[in-house]
Order: structure tokens, then sequence, then C-alpha cells
């Protein structure tokens, strides 16, 4: 390794599509020219982005919300979010149902087929079933949960199992289904879903998504140059406008941990991370 590369602010982020090379190689520039030099490790999964971003191999892990939440249980609390997009905040997940079901609220649910993302989508998936869970009904023992399993590993960073799921309940396959509330529409939009044939049963509160992930113990000098130029990213500058774009946003924000809480209590109902998860809260 030279002494640039050394130097460099290694950024982890998840191959969760083809645009992801083309999003940090344009980063990769916009940093370059504003006197900041990063390189970036593509992980094939967020466990191991996790992995490496807990042992050093990163300084900086661009992490979807369950591997906040896995960095923050692994290390005992010993990350901090530093960043994150303005579309990462004040999300929802819509449970849908035909617009001719006779569901009414969320105890109708019990005995009914819901159909959810992959197994490790916060936003398809984990969150929904916390919301079913705090009504009363264990989505585990009082319904049929129907995964629909697109790249487990990449936590629904990707619209396939969602997709699918209202493809399930469309077709009579379900009687729910659990998608994004950005996803709704464009489900109606694409003909996956037909317009007026179904209806919002019920709406999570809000939570936040992806963040940049450092670990506690980093020293703010190597930090604060990739965070400092990050914020800055201006939507109007031509250069760095379609890499924002292509990424989902307009404006880099500071990071925040409090739209979390959601994830953090699914994780530990559903025991998602094992004994590890039971434990995080005590």
């Amino acid at each position: 390794m030279s002494a640039a590369q050394s130097k460099a602010i290694r950024v982890g982020a998840v191959a969760y599509d083809p645009k992801v090379v083309t999003i940090w190689e344009g980063f990769k520039d916009y940093f370059a020219a504003h006197g900041v030099a990063i390189d970036y490790v593509l992980y094939s999964t967020y466990d191991a982005q996790v992995e490496a971003n807990l042992a050093s191999e990163v300084d900086v892990a661009w992490n979807s919300p369950l591997a906040w939440v896995k960095s923050q249980i692994v290390s005992h609390g010993g990350c901090r979010a530093v960043a994150m997009r303005d579309s990462d905040r004040d999300l929802t997940t819509k449970i849908i149902v035909r617009t001719n079901s006779n569901l009414a609220n969320l105890a109708d649910l019990r005995g009914k087929t819901i159909a959810v993302g992959a197994s490790d989508s916060p936003q398809a998936t984990l969150i929904p079933l916390g919301l079913i869970a705090d009504a009363g009904i264990d989505p585990r023992r009082d319904c049929r949960v129907t995964y629909h399993n697109v790249m487990v590993g990449k936590h629904g960073d990707h619209v396939g199992g969602e997709r699918d799921a209202a493809k399930a309940l469309a077709g009579g396959h379900a009687d729910a289904a659990c998608v994004l509330d950005g996803n709704y529409p464009v489900f109606i939009n694409e003909g996956t879903l037909d317009p007026g044939t179904t209806r919002v049963l019920a709406t999570t509160p809000p939570f936040d998504h992806c963040n940049f992930t450092v670990r506690a113990d980093s020293p703010e000098t190597r930090i604060r140059p990739f965070v400092d130029t990050l914020l800055a990213m201006s939507f109007q500058d031509s250069a760095v406008r379609m890499f924002m774009e292509l990424e989902g946003l307009k404006k880099w924000l500071p990071g925040r941990t409090s739209g979390y809480a959601q994830l953090e209590k699914a994780v530990q109902r559903f025991n998602f991370y094992g004994a590890a998860a039971s434990s995080a809260g005590n």
C-alpha cells in the first residue's frame, strides 16, 4: 500500500446495485477535488461490512439501519452515526390490504397471511411486524408471514422483496402486504398494483434509514474531513448532482439515532441477532 493510499479515508459500502460503483467513483473524485482523499471498499453483505468497520478495516461504513443496530449491539454501543441523507429521515411503512377486504384494523390480521419483504428488511419486515406485535398480535404465532427473500444480506436496500410482497397481495396470495411509504405509489404507477385496488390498513410511526457509522474511538482528525466535506456537498453543484440523485438525496445532514427505536425494539422482540440482541437493552 502506498503512502497516499494509507492516508485515504476508507469508506465501506454494500454493492446492492451496479450503480454503487458509479456513485462512489463520483464521490471519490468530488472529495479529491476538495482536498480529501477517500477510497471505497465494497462488500456483498452488511454483516461483512459491520465486521470490517469494527475491525478498523474501514474508517466509515455506509450502513443500513439494521447494520447500525448490529454495530451497536456488537460494539456494546461503541459507534457513532456521523451523517445521513435528507431522505433517510422520517420514513414510514404502510400495511396495505385490498380495497374490498373486510379488514378494518391490525387486530383483524389475526389468522391472516401477511406478505413482507426480505427477512432482514427493516422497512418491509421487521418494523411493520413490530407494529403488528404492538397491537397484541404475535405475527410468528398468530399470523402466516410470507417472506420474499430477494438479496438477503442487503437489508432491503432494493425494492425487489417489497415488490414481490405487493404482487402477492394483488394476486390474492396474501391478505396484507408491507411496503415503504415511498414505494407504494411507485408500485401503483408501474402497474404492480392496479389503481384503486388497495388501501392502507395501518402506518408505522416515522423511522430513520441509513447512516454513516464510525467507531466511537475513531480519531476525530481522521473522520472530521470526511464529514465536513460530505455535509458541504451541494445538490446545485453540477459536478456531483448526478451522483447525489443516484444516491437518492438532495442534502446530507448530521447523523441522528433517535429514529431507530422501532427497529431496535423489533430486533430484540424477534431475537433477530440472538442472545446479543435480547440483552442489548439491559
